[in-house]
């Protein structure tokens, strides 16, 4: 953390509206730093839809001389578990964000008691007999007001008594709640008397049986906020509306924090071709759809991770959707990463679906330089061998190819890259019609860097030799959701894109048996891979993307 005098404060740039108003906030309040939090609820991974909140809580405490507070916001004890507050605290750290203090709303659950208590002896709080759905159907509509309880007037005494019986047990879930005194005709349908304690008979994955009675979010938050001096509370524009009750709640619980936390809301992203709900994944994986969390096809940041996606591409993400936008593509998020890779990611020749090529005047084996980056000048190169046997990918030739064809067909010429020119001779066929190989001639000297040939090729096609490649395994995904299916909630097995994941078994050149495990790749004219499995079992890659982009910068 870094204090910051008001001049300094004075001099910052601001890029958005939330910059604008922290600043403003500052000046006026006479402060030297900010303190964010970040406050997920324990009850599933982190995922992308998560990251937007994560950036902006981290990079504005950073940018406005301050510090994060990571806080799990754990008051429902049926969902959570201590796995899913280990994997988010990996997550964000993998995603380079640094916390000052771990917190936990179950800290609290004395304080939050104590502050109801206080409540009800302000005549701010009843307890309510009603049942929840007695509860929803008095609480009126957009356009009706809603209709006070019977239980409402109760009086102070009597309050109090049965909430120390709430809290003992002695009453079933949903029997009794207390609910805040507050305006059951206000506009804001978040102010009509919103429960703010209910009973849950179930054990907390951290307090044990210590409590049967639980704060609700909407009371616990702000008093989180005030009691860790947290400066603004920075979230999606979901709680807008909420925020009348969180400046509520921390006015009548008189918390005089200077200054008492602000809520600032942003845009909330939905982004277009995910879903990321944690109860339709938790599904999949119980259908056995999916590997688990971090299945690569999953918009978690584990399954993004396994994927190949870096934290740099998906904070560029974020950064380029910025605090205000609202709706964005998942072209998006893969043009980041594409980009990014396509600065960093070492080149290798791979070849999917292979064809094998006789080069009938060729003997011997000979050295031919690649490129490991021709976007970076310090990368590099590294060598293939040219022999006499090699694949290129079956979709390079063509047997009735048309005139704008210009890779490699009969009586035709093309590149190999690094390489030679070579010109297919003969399509040599099995008993089946099918094609077995190519008989091709090399050009002697058109070697790639030396050409001194006449000879003019339009295209330059991958390869590998059949001696110096071996067999890796590759990951290839689709959507995890057909796009052209509208997904409802229970037809999750209808929208499932059954195509979502496909192995094959590729030729790479030898050149890849080096290669360091989670190393990315581009492999050239095909797509960028990560290596994820490198053993004597084998080399498996996962495709982060492919080289085809659809989304252009500035739409």
């Amino acid at each position: 953390m870094k204090t910051l005098s008001q001049q300094e404060i004075e001099n910052i740039e601001t890029e958005n509206f939330i910059e604008s108003e922290i600043k403003k906030d500052m000046l006026n309040e006479h402060l030297d730093h900010i303190i964010t939090r970040f406050p997920p609820e324990p009850n599933g991974y982190m995922h992308i839809g998560h990251l937007k909140g994560v950036t902006i809580n981290f990079s504005m405490a950073e940018k406005f001389g301050g510090y994060t507070n990571l806080r799990f916001d754990d008051t429902n004890p049926a969902k959570e578990d201590e796995e899913y507050v280990k994997g988010w605290q990996e997550d964000i750290k993998w995603m380079g964000f640094e916390w000052k203090n771990l917190v936990f709303a179950s800290d609290f659950y004395q304080n939050f008691y104590d502050y109801a208590v206080l409540l009800i002896k302000k005549g701010l709080a009843y307890v309510d007999d009603q049942s929840p759905e007695e509860i929803s159907k008095t609480r009126g509509s957009f356009t009706e007001p809603g209709t006070d309880s019977p239980f409402r007037d109760r009086g102070v005494e009597e309050n109090l008594q049965l909430f120390a019986d709430m809290k003992k047990g002695l009453f079933k879930d949903g029997e009794k709640c207390l609910r805040a005194k507050i305006d059951m005709k206000s506009p804001n349908m978040n102010m009509r008397d919103p429960v703010i304690y209910r009973i849950v008979h179930q054990a907390h994955y951290r307090q044990k049986d210590t409590w049967c009675i639980y704060p609700t979010y909407d009371f616990a938050h702000p008093l989180e906020d005030a009691l860790e001096n947290i400066t603004h509370s920075l979230c999606s524009n979901d709680f807008e509306d909420h925020r009348p009750l969180y400046n509520w709640v921390i006015q009548n619980c008189e918390i005089n924090n200077k200054p008492n936390p602000r809520q600032i809301e942003f845009v909330r992203t939905n982004i277009t071709g995910t879903i990321t709900g944690k109860r339709y994944l938790r599904k999949l994986i119980e259908m056995g759809k999916a590997s688990g969390w971090d299945d690569p096809r999953f918009p978690t940041i584990r399954g993004l991770r396994n994927r190949g996606y870096t934290p740099s591409s998906m904070i560029e993400f974020i950064k380029r959707i910025g605090v205000a936008g609202s709706e964005v593509s998942d072209a998006l998020l893969e043009y980041c990463i594409r980009d990014e890779l396509n600065k960093t990611a070492t080149r290798a020749m791979v070849v999917f679906d292979p064809l094998k090529v006789v080069i009938t005047n060729y003997e011997g084996v000979e050295d031919c330089f690649i490129e490991n980056n021709q976007n970076d000048e310090n990368a590099g190169s590294h060598i293939a061998k040219f022999s006499k046997e090699i694949y290129i990918e079956k979709e390079d030739f063509m047997e009735d190819a048309p005139n704008k064809f210009f890779r490699l067909k009969p009586q035709g010429f093309v590149r190999l890259k690094g390489a030679y020119i070579i010109k297919c001779d003969e399509v040599v066929k099995n008993k089946n019609g099918e094609i077995d190989h190519l008989n091709c001639s090399y050009i002697k000297n058109s070697k790639s860097g030396n050409d001194t040939s006449d000879i003019k090729v339009k295209a330059t096609i991958h390869w590998v030799s059949k001696n110096d490649s071996f067999d890796v395994k590759i990951n290839q995904f689709e959507t995890l959701f057909k796009k052209d299916v509208k997904f409802e909630k229970d037809n999750l097995e209808e929208v499932f894109n059954e195509n979502s994941l496909k192995t094959i078994t590729a030729k790479a050149e030898n050149f890849l048996k080096s290669a360091k495990l989670y190393s990315h790749f581009q492999f050239v004219r095909k797509s960028y891979c990560y290596l994820t499995k490198a053993d004597d079992s084998g080399f498996v890659f996962n495709e982060t993307v492919t080289l085809k982009d659809n989304f252009k910068v500035g739409k």
